[in-house]
This record gives C-alpha cells, sequence and structure tokens, in this order.
C-alpha cells in the first residue's frame, strides 16, 4: 500500500490514515496523499495491462492493501460513439457506460474500495446515505464482506432502488425529507458509533478514491492518453473532482504526458454548481428544489467549491439542462448507440448537446463523457413520455401503422 496520510485539501494539515473525515482545524474535506515515487518505480502501462479487469488493476493507486471485496466493479464498457457523435456533430466522442457494473452504476467503484477499507479498519458495520445508487451498493458488497448495513434515504426515493437495497439484506431507514436531511442524520449516528463504517461520511476520504478509476480507465483505453474534454454529472461533486485527481496522478507517475483536460460539469436545472459556474457566483445551498433526477439532487453539495474549482481552472463550463431535455437526451442515446441510461447520464448528455451547440466542445476534440446508472433504475420517469400502437388481428389493420 502507497497511502502515507490524509490531508486536509484547505489548510493541508496532515492525519495519519484512520477513519477520519474532515480536518480538526478548519472543518475542511481530508484526502489520501500517496507516495508517488514509489507508485513509478512498482507500476507500469504493461504490467497494468495483463491484471484482473476491475478497479483493482490500479491497485497501487487505491489506499488499501487488504484482500478486496471485489465483485467485478470497473473496467466498464468504452464506446467510440458514432452515431450520437454524428449527431452531434462531433468525431471523436467516447462514453464510459457504468450502467454495467454489479449493482448497475459506478457506485460499485467507490463501494468497493469503502467496504475493503472498512474490513481493514475491523469495522463491523457499514452505513451511508443514499439517493438509491449507493444503497444497492452498499448492500451488495456489504452481503460479500458478511457485513451488517444500515442506509438512509430521502422517502418517496424510487422503488426500484431501495428493492435492490432490500433484497441483499440491508436495513433501509426511509428519512422524511430531502437527502441532506438523510445525510445529517447519518452523520449523527456515525459519530455516536465510531466502529460503524459510513462509507459517504468517516469513511468518505478511501470512498471517493474509487472513482478515480474512471480517469484511470478513460486515459488507458485511448491508448494512455488524455482526453481534451470530459462531461461529468455531479451531485455532490466528489466525482468529478476526484476524476481530475485521477488523470493528475497518471501525470505525475508519467503512465501519461499530459493531464489537461477541460472539465465540464453536468447538473439538473437550478442546483448549486451549475448554478455558480454560469452565473460566475459562489457554490451556494439550495434548500427547495424540484427535479425528476433524483440520484443528482443534493442541495448542499460537499464539494461543490472543489468542483466549480476544477471546472474554472481546466477552461471547462457547466449546464444545467430541464427535466424534459433530460429525457429526450436519454430517448436519443438509446436510439443512437442501443443505451438506456438512468436520468443522471441524461443529464451528461443533455449537457454535452448545449456544449457543443454552444460551441464550447469543437468538432475535432476528443470527448469522454461518463454514464453513471442504468435506465432501468428510473425507468418509469421515461416510461411515461413512451406509447405503443395498439392493432386488431389484421393484416390490414398493421399496413395502415405503415400507412400503406
Amino acid at each position: 500500500m502507497y497511502l502515507v496520510a490524509l490531508k486536509c485539501r484547505i489548510c493541508g494539515t496532515e492525519y495519519p490514515p484512520e477513519p477520519l473525515y474532515h480536518c480538526s482545524l478548519c472543518f475542511g474535506p481530508l484526502e489520501a496523499v500517496y507516495d508517488y515515487e514509489g507508485i513509478k518505480e512498482s507500476v507500469s502501462k504493461e504490467e497494468i495491462s495483463k491484471r484482473v479487469q476491475s478497479v483493482w488493476r490500479y491497485r497501487e493507486f487505491l489506499p488499501t492493501n487488504h484482500d478486496p471485496v471485489d465483485l467485478g466493479a470497473g473496467f466498464t464498457r468504452f464506446i467510440h460513439a458514432k452515431n450520437l457523435g454524428e449527431c452531434l456533430g462531433l468525431k471523436n466522442l467516447y462514453l464510459l457506460d457504468d450502467s454495467t457494473n454489479p449493482t448497475y452504476s459506478f457506485k460499485d467503484r467507490v463501494v468497493s474500495v469503502a467496504v475493503t477499507k472498512a474490513l481493514e479498519f475491523g469495522m463491523d458495520v457499514v452505513g451511508c446515505a443514499s439517493t438509491g445508487n449507493l444503497a444497492g451498493s452498499l448492500a451488495a458488497h456489504a452481503a460479500k464482506a458478511g457485513l451488517k448495513a444500515f442506509i438512509f434515504v430521502p422517502a418517496g426515493i424510487e422503488k426500484n432502488k431501495i428493492v435492490q437495497a432490500l433484497v441483499h439484506g440491508a436495513t433501509v431507514v426511509e428519512v422524511n425529507g430531502t437527502y441532506d436531511d438523510a445525510n445529517r442524520l447519518a452523520a449523527e449516528i456515525a459519530e455516536k458509533n465510531r466502529n460503524w463504517g459510513f462509507v459517504n461520511i468517516n469513511l468518505r476520504p478511501y470512498y471517493v478514491e474509487g472513482s478515480k478509476t474512471l480517469a484511470f480507465e478513460a486515459a488507458e483505453r485511448l491508448g494512455w492518453e488524455a482526453p481534451s474534454q470530459v462531461v461529468v454529472p455531479v451531485a455532490s461533486g466528489a466525482l468529478l473532482y476526484s476524476i481530475y485527481r485521477g488523470f493528475k496522478e497518471l501525470e505525475t507517475v508519467g503512465l501519461i504526458d499530459s493531464a489537461e483536460v477541460a472539465f465540464n460539469a453536468a447538473q439538473p436545472e437550478g442546483f448549486p454548481v451549475a448554478r455558480a459556474v454560469k452565473e460566475r457566483r459562489q457554490v451556494e445551498p439550495i434548500e427547495r428544489f424540484s427535479t425528476i433526477v433524483h440520484s443528482l439532487a443534493i442541495g448542499n453539495p460537499a464539494d461543490g467549491i472543489f468542483a466549480k474549482e476544477v471546472v474554472e481552472r481546466s477552461g471547462g463550463y457547466a449546464e444545467d439542462p430541464s427535466d424534459a431535455e433530460v429525457i429526450e437526451a436519454v430517448k436519443l442515446l438509446a436510439r443512437t448507440e442501443g443505451i438506456f441510461t438512468e436520468l443522471a447520464g441524461g443529464v451528461t448528455v443533455a449537457a454535452l448537446i448545449r456544449l457543443v451547440e454552444d460551441g464550447r466542445i469543437d468538432r475535432d476534440e476528443k470527448v469522454v463523457a461518463y454514464l453513471t446508472g442504468n435506465g432501468l433504475k428510473t425507468a418509469e420517469a421515461v416510461a411515461e413520455t413512451l406509447s405503443t400502437v395498439k392493432i386488431d388481428a389484421r393484416v390490414e389493420e398493421f399496413e395502415k401503422v405503415l400507412g400503406r
């Protein structure tokens, strides 16, 4: 293991790699620090290419040396989206499709790392606050690891996502209120039960490390080269910031020549990070919001300020498409590439469409768009806009459908 410390992202104070998640001096978030010289000496492109096709093929960059809780997350489909690219006028559009992960979302990457770290710490219970995808993933990995799981979700979340968590044996607690309310309650419970590992609270510095593999995979499958631009869905902002760190780490150890990537954030309409970028203001929490994209509906994004900094520093932008645009983008992706993504993926594609239309992405640029979950998880939102053709059982009736 090459993990050496946790470091405050704001003031730089270092801490031992324990179940800590905020700085005791300034309350800034902590992030993992590695021995990059050691990694540089021990890893090579050739060695990585021979390894298991999961997040653990990049194990030097992950914060544990415990036997991994590995359901096979990562190394998902990487698609040169020629049909969608032709529709948008892009020659080099690629999609990294995490809908094919074990529980059908990118959360399997982060949970595999976090639950493995929980075992390393000797924890016997894991938990989380979730808008759905994390719930299913944590329940599955906890079952594999033989750990109890408690999951806190906002009341009214899509039943498909709760069923996934329940069938794996987790205790799911519906909290009246928003995700932020569920998260506050989970944080209080984590403080009272110090040997419980809440993956997105006291295990958060380790949990987010799994998201870096989305950068590693994109670079490896582009021939160990970073794309020109990426489009990333944003909820808390941790995913975008972690992908940024991933490209930087590859550059640091010499696996890619340059990590100069423009980062574009995709959020539902009116949410804090996109609004802050577009209006050139600070990231400010919102208490009241309405969107069908529940998986991105975080009004107080924990890593929002860092995601905004990455977007602006990299020369990227942010877009916040409406619910109607999101649904149309889900359908466009399905019709052109045969991929049924969940609504968060629809936000990514809808934001990509806007970015191209506004001239922020050029035709020849190499673009990677991240699809973070499977459309069957949010099928009801799209189903309402679709319809069948009903006829009597006669050929003549069918010929009317054909317009003959």
